[in-house]
């Protein structure tokens, strides 16, 4: 039978994030919306959500006088994008 798909990961932006971070130690926010081509609002919203499921830690701090918005996966995003995966395999294999 099929397994439930987390909601949380089913959004196309946030999976997107998550797939970018995957792969990498950490992300900036800019970068983050060019390889997403989401807008800043949207972008921001959507890492407040996986932010607080605890699947990604947001540091805020400043490159000189620049804010700058660092992102990372954490263990437990880890943990839930490789479930989701697993659950997308029961749809396709």
């Amino acid at each position: 039978m099929f397994k439930e798909l987390n909601p949380l990961l089913h959004s196309e932006l946030r999976l997107a994030v998550m797939s970018i971070l995957l792969g990498i130690e950490s992300a900036d926010f800019v970068y983050l919306r060019e390889q997403t081509g989401a807008t800043a609002g949207n972008l921001s919203v959507q890492l407040d959500k996986l932010a607080k499921a605890g699947y990604i830690a947001i540091e805020k701090g400043f490159r000189g006088k620049m804010p700058r918005t660092v992102c990372r996966m954490t263990d437990t995003g880890r943990d839930a994008f490789a479930e989701y995966v697993d659950a997308l395999k029961s749809y396709i294999g």
